[in-house]
């Protein structure tokens, strides 16, 4: 319940798993609240129970009725109550409702403060054995059609360790994307059920690990850590190869050319007549391979030149 203590927005992280994750202050917090904001109130409330809690009230605030509750919420806070937010799991706010209502009351001029704790993006992170000085969480990608590609063309160029999250039955078909787009000797890791008994990360290729996803039936929540892109080779053009990336994830959902390209200029905002002469273009690679057979058909032509040379002079010594 409030106390002297002013009214704020207190965004609580709970487990992603192990209830055993719960720090003290969380239940703290909890308990001194006057409300608490949730996806799901039968959820919460077994977190509630577990952690010998009895709550005031609980308020259902997730995608679809967090900005209608912003209101109360903002009201509440005015009138020196202490409202917690939470989510089914990890960090609210994090690829999960919470960003809207924070906004919302620091735009009253409001207090809003946190208890830390659980993330699966940071912990998928740490597992994957990639670099942590630099990543970004990515979150959910679109479902389909241009900004789709979009994203998968940013990851392919994306530098930084790059974290996704992912439904368990959408897993293959993303990964299979990310190998068309991002080339198949991209280093990936994906997690799932983390903190939990059946705790598990695949690490790998994106061909390998597209392939392991395929031949299994997945379960539980999944984080997929891709690793950072390499450096584009010594005269490519960057941009080109976003552009590249996403006409072969366009191109990989059985897009003609054309149509291809006309998705890929939209989203990415090029000329459609310089995407198009990429989609119909060769990749880098092979123009670099047909340089290199230039250059053999050269001197092969140049030795034979020598010797025709070489044979004439020998033929003049004759005579």
């Amino acid at each position: 319940m409030s106390d002297s203590a002013p009214g704020a927005l207190v965004v609580v992280a709970t487990p992603i798993g192990n209830l055993g994750d719960l720090p003290p202050r969380a239940v703290d917090e909890l308990a001194r609240a006057d409300l608490v904001c949730c996806e799901d109130t039968r959820r919460t409330g077994r977190l509630l129970v577990h952690a010998g809690v009895t709550a005031p009230g609980l308020r259902r605030v997730d995608a679809h009725t967090e900005e209608g509750a912003a209101g109360d919420v903002v009201a509440r806070i005015t009138a020196g109550q202490r409202v917690a937010l939470v989510t089914d799991a990890g960090t609210p706010g994090v690829s999960d409702p919470g960003a809207r209502l924070v906004r919302a009351v620091l735009a009253a001029g409001l207090a809003v403060t946190t208890v830390p704790g659980p993330v699966a993006a940071v912990a998928a992170l740490v597992l994957s054995g990639f670099d942590t000085a630099r990543f970004a969480v990515d979150g959910f990608l679109p479902r389909k059609g241009s900004d789709r590609s979009a994203r998968l063309a940013e990851l392919a160029a994306e530098r930084r360790t790059a974290v996704l999250y992912e439904a368990p039955s959408r897993l293959a078909r993303t990964l299979v994307d990310l190998r068309d787009t991002c080339g198949p000797d991209r280093r990936v890791a994906v997690a799932r059920e983390l903190t939990k008994r059946h705790e598990e990360v695949w690490r790998g290729t994106l061909a390998e690990v597209a392939t392991k996803a395929d031949s299994g039936d997945v379960r539980g929540e999944v984080v997929v850590v891709l690793d950072g892109a390499a450096p584009a080779p010594p005269g490519v053009d960057a941009d080109d190869e976003a552009v590249r990336a996403a006409l072969r994830a366009a191109r990989g959902r059985g897009l003609a050319p054309g149509r291809a390209a006309a998705e890929v200029a939209a989203a990415l905002g090029r000329p459609r007549k310089e995407v198009y002469a990429l989609a119909v273009g060769p990749e880098p690679d092979e123009e670099d391979a047909d340089d290199e057979d230039a250059d053999d058909e050269d001197a092969d032509a140049e030795h034979a030149e020598g010797q025709h040379d070489a044979a004439e002079g020998r033929g003049g010594s004759r005579t």
